[in-house]
């Protein structure tokens, strides 16, 4: 246990720093030279990448076969195929809500003003995969470029030696409509998303949560190819929690091993004011970890996480602001007072019964969610990150006359003579 009250300002800072963050200066130099061998050999660097780091064979095939997506839900059992037709209903009811409408209006007599909305033509996707399978990664995203009506999709996910792509990963990409699976994943993924390959389309954007090089391979990306846009500097997952007396450090405990068992790379803390409840996690935690598949991945992220003593929850709730995480759960006993008070947040779980899995898997919101702290300036995954707009505007020549009140004036204020000429033409042809 850690008492925030009892440390300096750098002590406090540091203990809220990202390990992914501190990593990045090693990771960079590895994803550009991946990214610059994708770029310039196409597909016999996808292959050679993957022989290398996936031990995948280079006569494996880039993309996977398109029997094997059909084939896909014979391979699963009816109980997990169900769970994730539930969680593609669910998730499927919460987007459709968020279909855009475009807006039309005349700001003054004779000024029309429309803001449109149209579906960016070609995305590209990844699912993270390397240590587990996500099919629910595949439905965060796919039921969005499906809703959306993205002509080209692309999924990217890593496979490891000779296996195939996961059969929950290509049944969910099915229900996605989803018939481009690239069977590769990290840097060179998104190296083949973002500049095309002999067997990879370029896409327009690129979205999905990774680890570090992910990461950092998706702003390089950005940087570097005109007019490819990414959405979000998603990384390795996080979550914080704020418990108060009365938690239950059953549920605590729970909460933060479903997010150190990412990766290595994550981080999970907790917040409370009670040395008890403290206490209660920490035997929890061991508890637990001695029953999960995942344990030894999940001990390292630990080594990086941190139990912290608060004075009160309102100071809990500043730390959170500060931080700024993906995941932010409220175990306690009434949320509401605290509610508005939480500014910098990917999203919130509220009260015992509503642990973080649920947002992860089958409640419906989408669990792609800014970390590094970019909360602070980005948002969750929604539909509207599918779409860009665009503006049109129609002004009739008594309009134009009655606007040029404003442009005129404005225009020479600026020194652009041209834009008010282009003004004065039209209504010296008018008179």
């Amino acid at each position: 246990m850690i008492v925030w009250n009892s440390l300096s300002g750098e002590q406090q800072q540091a203990l809220l720093q990202r390990p992914g963050v501190a990593a990045a200066d090693n990771v960079r130099p590895i994803c550009e030279d991946i990214m610059a061998k994708v770029q310039q050999q196409g597909d016999s660097a996808l292959k050679a990448i993957a022989a290398k780091l996936d031990k995948r064979s280079t006569e494996a095939e880039i993309l996977c076969p398109q029997q094997d997506i059909i084939d896909a839900q014979q391979q699963l059992s009816e109980e997990l195929k169900a769970a994730i037709d539930q969680a593609y209903t669910n998730i499927k009811r919460f987007h459709q809500a968020q279909q855009p409408k475009s807006i039309s209006l005349s700001t003054q007599p004779g000024v029309s003003c429309e803001l449109r909305y149209e579906a960016i033509d070609a995305v590209g996707i990844y699912v993270p995969g390397g240590s587990a399978p996500l099919p629910s990664s595949v439905l965060m995203q796919g039921v969005l470029a499906q809703l959306s009506g993205a002509s080209t999709v692309v999924l990217a996910t890593p496979v490891k030696g000779d296996e195939q792509v996961h059969p929950a990963i290509r049944y969910a990409a099915k229900l996605c409509g989803i018939t481009q699976i690239m069977q590769i994943g990290g840097a060179a993924a998104i190296a083949a998303m973002a500049f095309g390959s002999e067997s990879i389309p370029q896409v327009n954007k690129i979205f999905g949560p990774g680890n570090a090089y992910v990461t950092m391979a998706k702003q390089l990306a950005a940087q570097q190819v005109p007019g490819l846009a990414i959405d979000m500097p998603a990384g390795p997952s996080e979550v914080l929690i704020i418990a108060d007396s009365r938690a239950n450090g059953e549920y605590v405990a729970a909460d933060l091993l479903s997010q150190a068992e990412h990766g290595p790379d994550s981080q999970v803390i907790l917040l409370s004011d009670s040395d008890e409840v403290i206490a209660a996690t920490e035997r929890a935690l061991e508890r637990q970890l001695a029953t999960l598949s995942r344990a030894d991945i999940a001990r390292q992220a630990l080594a990086h996480s941190a139990l912290i003593k608060v004075r009160d929850i309102d100071q809990a709730v500043r730390i959170s602001n500060l931080y700024g995480p993906e995941h932010l759960i409220l175990q306690l006993g009434d949320s509401t007072p605290y509610l508005n008070n939480i500014k910098n947040v990917g999203s919130i779980f509220v009260g015992d019964y509503t642990p973080e899995s649920a947002g992860d898997y089958a409640s419906g919101t989408n669990h792609v969610l800014p970390t590094y702290g970019y909360s602070k300036v980005y948002s969750s995954l929604s539909l509207l990150d599918f779409y860009r707009t665009y503006t049109v505007q129609t002004v009739t020549k008594n309009g134009l006359a009655d606007l040029a009140n404003a442009i005129i004036p404005i225009a020479e204020a600026e020194g652009l003579d041209a834009h008010a000429n282009a003004v004065r033409v039209r209504l010296g042809a008018s008179s």
